[in-house]
C-alpha cells in the first residue's frame, strides 16, 4: 500500500495542475464585446463586458481625455479594478499609480502650492513640528473625482441663462476611517445674484466613490475636508476650474 501510494501521488498532482489550467482558460476565454461610454463633455471612456452579461466589466479599461490624452489605464476582472492602474492629467503628465490587489497606492504626484483646484483642512492646529498627511483618493487628482463634479446640476436652465460669471465649490467631508461622510456644492453666478448651497446624498455614489485614503495628523487618521473649486459648463455641469495640482495641507479655521 506504502508503495502504491508513493507512485499515486505524482499523479494526483498533475491532475490537479490539469484542471486548474483548464479552469484559468475557462475563465479568460468568456466571450467579451468592447463599449464606449461618455463621462461628462470631455471624457469618454473604452472598456469591454461580458457578453452573456453587459453590467459586468472584464478586461482593458481606458479613459480620454477629448478623445485622444489617455487619462486612466487599467484592467477589471469581473467587474472589479485589479492590477495596477495609472492615471493622468489632460496635459498627460501621471498623477497616480495604484495596485488594486494590494488596495495600495504606490505613487502620487507631487504637491504644488499655490496652483490647485484642490484645499485640504482638517480641525487641529498644526505646527511646524506635526506630521500631516492629506486625505488620498484611488484615480488621481483628475479621475478620480469626476464622480463628484459629475453628479450635480445647476438648479436652473443653462439654456436660459448663461452660465458665464458662475463658479462652485465642492466639499467632501471624509472620515477617519476613509469614508465619505458628507457632500455639499455652494453655487454662486453674479450676472443673476445667484448664491445657494445644497447638500448631496451620499448614498448617490458608488461604494468604491466613497472610499479614500483618510487624512493622518502625526500618525493618526483624522477627519478632513477636500475643497475643490470648479466652473459651470455651458450644459449646466461642473468642470475643474484652473490648474490641476495640490495646494499643501492647512488648518480648518
Amino acid at each position: 500500500m506504502a508503495i502504491l501510494a508513493a507512485t499515486d501521488m505524482p499523479f494526483k498532482k498533475i491532475l490537479l495542475f490539469i484542471l486548474s489550467i483548464f479552469f484559468i482558460v475557462n475563465c479568460f476565454a468568456q466571450e467579451t464585446i468592447e463599449k464606449k461610454n461618455r463621462l461628462n463633455d470631455n471624457v469618454t471612456e473604452q472598456f469591454t463586458v461580458l457578453k452573456s452579461n453587459e453590467l459586468i466589466k472584464n478586461g482593458p479599461y481606458e479613459a480620454f481625455y477629448k478623445r485622444k490624452m489617455p487619462i486612466a489605464m487599467g484592467n477589471y476582472t469581473q467587474n472589479k479594478k485589479t492590477g495596477l492602474w495609472r492615471f493622468y492629467n489632460p496635459q498627460g503628465k501621471l498623477m497616480q499609480m495604484y495596485n488594486y490587489d494590494r488596495d495600495s497606492l504606490k505613487y502620487e504626484a507631487p504637491e504644488y502650492k499655490n496652483s490647485s483646484d484642490f484645499w485640504y483642512f482638517i480641525d487641529k492646529d498644526v505646527a511646524d513640528t506635526d506630521k500631516v498627511t492629506k486625505p488620498v483618493k484611488a484615480g488621481g487628482r483628475y479621475y478620480g473625482y469626476l464622480p463628484y463634479l459629475g453628479l450635480y446640476q445647476i438648479p436652473f436652465s443653462p439654456y436660459q441663462y448663461s452660465t458665464t460669471g458662475c463658479v462652485a465649490v465642492i466639499e467632501l467631508l471624509i472620515s477617519p476611517l476613509g469614508r465619505l461622510a458628507a457632500y455639499k456644492v455652494r453655487t454662486v453666478c453674479d450676472p443673476y445674484d445667484f448664491d445657494q448651497t445644497i447638500n448631496m446624498d451620499v448614498k448617490l455614489f458608488k461604494e468604491e466613490d466613497k472610499q479614500f485614503i483618510p487624512a493622518t495628523y502625526n500618525g493618526e487618521p483624522v477627519v478632513s475636508r477636500i475643497v475643490i473649486r470648479c466652473k459651470v459648463t455651458q450644459s449646466g455641469g461642473l468642470d475643474f476650474l484652473g490648474g490641476n495640482q495640490d495646494r499643501q495641507m492647512q488648518n480648518a479655521e
